[in-house]
């Protein structure tokens, strides 16, 4: 069993670094006495829901809570929904969702496992499947556990009032999701569980059924959601605003670069992974204006990538951005095309060579002096080529084309 050293005072200050909320607080700071006084770990329950084999920054923010807690010394069990996602979590829908087939469960499972290795101590971590005890439910079983729940709590929820109020269609299986996975907490025996602000719900079932079993009931943590890239939406890979777990050093560090400073303080608060007095700090120091943006965010960027690709990978990346760009450097294998002289479109070109997707990003770019020909501001959409030349483009934080002019 792992020793817990650290106080539970310091516990909680840690837990609570960028947590919306834990609920209820001082519930939980007795929940950690108690473990710390007895050398018992706390269960600590997150549940996946196998839909989508991808993982993100976004889905890391949770994550790096389960490894803190790991580091405390708690038991932590990463619980797959193989079961219920065959139901469909209907959370933030406003319709229903698909129902997976059992072989595209098991297939995004093993992918999911793997890649939250790259977060979590996986010899630390217990990789339970709720198929193993939902699986073994007969009709009657099912039915004694809805019993422990009203059609009025179910409808409390924001996605399935707007879509009564609506007159949307809701599904009766989609009420029986937050059951069966309320039901998970019970079969645990969790002492806490964490999630998403978009799964406050579903967490405090579990801690409502906990109560109905006669068990103590877990606390939970939410974590927000974080903005993707373009500082406005949730991440996601459908807004195509996200920094993916498998995505090369060069693609990881460059996409931390192109964040506001102002979305780079939530970015320590909840990706880094330092003690929270030190975020506390580099935060404080940049909304003062005694800390540079521009080097606390490839200390950031370095900080994140070294966390996936190693710590050498996040040094190096941050010398070769520092060499492309702050330096005007221009890379070896840079993009490069021919062009007769003469005046050309920019817009067009880069949506040809897919530089961009749309000529109005191309626009937007422009306005936000994010187009640059030889390092400087360029402000109009055309360009003129002077024979036997060569321009270097640079569009956004990333990209970079040389047009060698005949």
């Amino acid at each position: 069993m792992n020793r817990i050293t650290v106080n539970p005072e310091d516990q909680l200050k840690e837990l609570k670094r960028g947590a919306f909320e834990i609920l209820p607080e001082d519930e939980m700071l007795k929940k950690l006495k108690k473990s710390f006084e007895a050398q018992k770990p706390l269960i600590i329950k997150f549940g996946a829901d196998p839909s989508r084999p991808d993982i993100h920054l976004g889905h890391t923010v949770v994550l790096q809570k389960l490894r803190l807690l790991q580091d405390f010394g708690h038991e932590v069990y990463f619980l797959i929904g193989d079961y219920t996602a065959q139901i469909g979590d209907p959370t933030g829908k406003n319709k229903t969702r698909p129902i997976l087939t059992a072989e595209e469960v098991i297939l995004n499972a093993q992918t999911y496992k793997e890649q939250v290795g790259k977060v979590l101590d996986m010899t630390k971590t217990k990789v339970v499947f709720n198929k193993d005890w939902l699986g073994k439910f007969s009709g009657l079983d099912l039915i004694q556990l809805m019993s422990k729940a009203t059609v009025g709590a179910i409808l409390q929820r924001d996605d399935f009032s707007k879509r009564y109020n609506n007159s949307e269609a809701i599904y009766l299986h989609e009420f029986v999701y937050p059951i069966l996975q309320g039901f998970d907490s019970v079969h645990l025996k969790a002492d806490l569980e964490l999630g998403g602000t978009d799964q406050t719900f579903n967490l405090m079932m579990g801690r409502h059924l906990q109560y109905a079993y006669g068990q103590d009931a877990q606390c939970i943590l939410t974590m927000p959601l974080i903005e993707g890239t373009d500082g406005v939406h949730k991440m996601s890979k459908s807004m195509d605003n996200y920094i993916s777990l498998t995505d090369t050093p060069t693609n990881m560090f460059g996409k931390i670069m192109s964040i506001s400073d102002e979305l780079m303080k939530k970015y320590y608060l909840l990706l880094s992974r330092r003690p929270a007095l030190e975020v506390e700090a580099i935060v404080a120091g940049l909304t003062s204006g005694t800390a540079h943006p521009m080097e606390a965010k490839k200390t950031l960027a370095a900080e994140i990538t070294g966390y996936y690709h190693g710590e050498a990978a996040g040094k190096e990346e941050r010398e070769k951005f520092e060499a492309r760009f702050s330096k005007k450097q221009i890379p070896d294998d840079i993009q490069t095309i021919h062009k007769g002289a003469g005046a050309i479109n920019l817009l067009d070109l880069f949506v040809e060579l897919e530089l961009i997707k749309s000529k109005s990003e191309g626009r937007r770019l422009i306005q936000q002096n994010a187009v640059k020909v030889n390092f400087e501001n360029h402000t109009t959409e055309n360009l003129e080529l002077q024979a036997s030349s060569e321009v270097i483009l640079k569009i956004g934080k990333l990209r970079m084309l040389k047009i060698v002019v005949a």
